[in-house]
């Protein structure tokens, strides 16, 4: 298929157009189960090679930090190499990788693994939006990010259980396996993805070796600012890495093409898309890191707590591809000022717990913040990746991945200080998320002002030939 042909072409056909999904549906499993399924086995890996739980939690955090600091470079990267090669070849680097843990014998070796893991994961990782946008037609694209949300928050909420269950049968190597057969079967059935053309532009390696520092050395600074006992040295590595990000983002206003998409971010719907879902995901990453901690100071045991916790996913996973499918038809920035309205609401009902809460009066309130998570996130993603012009598909997935990652680090961070300055197990950390989740709610409404619009065209259509957006 020629690359005019293939650009003229809306969506895949059926039924490779199923194929095509189960490839992406199978291969965000195996990124979103491998990244939670180690946090069960850490204290067993722990006890195995005889490391202090402190260190064994960097098995952790490395995974999540190079996926961090690789995808945007990976993003451009698959623009040149081309999208199905890179996505494909990230799955067999994840595969390799994942065998090698069972010759770990030592901590080192282990973090090695999860970094090549890591490695291999946001090569697909940064590139799958890009896919979903070859895969679908245009008036579907909403309800094919509402499923692959689904895929994400079922895939989130199996992972403890699949590590528990293979860990009760299993030595803790076999834990990072379990996701293999996803590998597999998004290998198997990724011969039916979509093929664009490669773009024919050099790739800005020094921006993408800036890009990385930059994201590694600010997020690892913070983390090190948490957990660690010498300020001034995390500031130092804070600093240094806002030195280089202000260095990168100068010399990227020059780049023809850009790693970081400065000229997606320059147009005002789109920014005001990513800083929105960067405050919602610090919202909710916020409420679920502090909950379990609340629950257990109020004598919920660990049961009690997943179940508790439960009906956020359960709820996010009906309410999203409902309302992914309505942004086909509806303003993102309507259906997303809704959703934050009734996240504000829920959040606020959280803090505000009775002293001796029932199962029942967490649960309906988690649910209704579920839903309202569920209803801003995925119209939310449509917009930042249907707005962007098909040949800047793979810079607008690899962006709202990465604003994804860096709002949940972001989160998790917060949590760790609300902790540590005595206020993380009360009613501070709803309150907090309530006003991230406020910020989302303004930023997705402010999309609606007439001023963001373009003449002549409707508020659903797909800004495809520019960056001009709708909404």
């Amino acid at each position: 298929m020629t690359g005019v042909a293939y650009k003229n072409q809306d969506g895949l056909p059926y039924p490779r157009r199923f194929y095509a999904i189960g490839a992406i549906s199978f291969g965000t499993a195996l990124i979103i189960i491998d990244g939670g399924v180690a946090n069960v086995a850490l204290p067993t890996i722990a006890h195995d090679l005889n490391v202090d739980q402190s260190a064994v939690v960097s098995i952790v955090t490395i995974y999540q930090l190079t996926l961090v600091m690789l995808l945007l470079p990976f993003a451009g990267l698959g623009d040149r190499i081309g999208l199905k090669r890179m996505y494909q070849g990230g799955q067999l680097v994840f595969t390799v990788a994942t065998l090698l843990c069972f010759f770990a014998k030592s901590l080192a070796f282990l973090l090695i693994v999860r970094a090549a893991q890591a490695i291999g994961a946001a090569a697909a990782l940064s590139l799958s939006s890009a896919l979903l946008r070859q895969i679908y037609p245009s008036n579907r694209l909403g309800r094919g990010l509402g499923i692959n949300s689904v895929v994400v928050a079922s895939s989130a909420a199996a992972a403890p259980t699949i590590g528990g269950l293979v860990l009760a049968v299993a030595p803790w190597p076999w834990v990072f396996a379990s996701a293999v057969p996803f590998a597999i079967g998004s290998l198997i059935l990724g011969r039916a993805l979509p093929d664009p053309p490669p773009r024919d532009a050099p790739f800005d390696v020094l921006g993408a070796v800036m890009c990385a520092a930059m994201f590694g050395l600010v997020i690892g600074g913070l983390e090190t600012a948490v957990h660690g006992n010498s300020p001034v040295v995390s500031a130092a590595i804070v600093l240094t890495g806002a030195s280089i990000g202000l260095a990168f983002v100068r010399r990227e206003r020059g780049e023809p093409n850009p790693i970081l998409p400065l000229d997606l971010l320059a147009q005002p719907v789109l920014a005001l898309s990513v800083i929105g879902a960067y405050a919602a995901f610090i919202a909710s990453m916020t409420l679920l890191v502090s909950t379990p901690f609340r629950l257990h100071e109020l004598g919920f045991g660990a049961a009690a707590i997943g179940a508790a916790i439960a009906p956020w996913p359960l709820t996010n996973m009906i309410v999203a591809p409902l309302a992914g499918t309505l942004s086909d038809r509806i303003p993102a920035g309507l259906l997303g000022g809704i959703g934050m309205a009734i996240s504000i609401v829920a959040l606020v009902l959280l803090a505000l717990l009775p002293a001796h809460p029932t199962y029942i009066d967490i649960a309906w309130r988690m649910a209704l913040c579920g839903s309202g998570f569920g209803t801003f996130m995925p119209p939310n993603a449509r917009l930042i990746i249907g707005s962007a012009p098909r040949e800047r598909a793979a810079a607008a997935g690899g962006l709202v991945s990465t604003v994804r990652l860096v709002g949940q680090t972001t989160g998790a961070t917060l949590v760790a200080a609300l902790l540590a300055i005595g206020v993380g197990t009360n009613f501070v950390p709803p309150l907090v998320a309530a006003g991230f989740a406020l910020i989302a709610g303004l930023c997705s409404m402010a999309r609606l002002r007439p001023s963001m619009r373009n003449p002549g065209q409707t508020e659903t259509q797909d800004a495809v030939p520019t960056l001009k957006t709708t909404r």
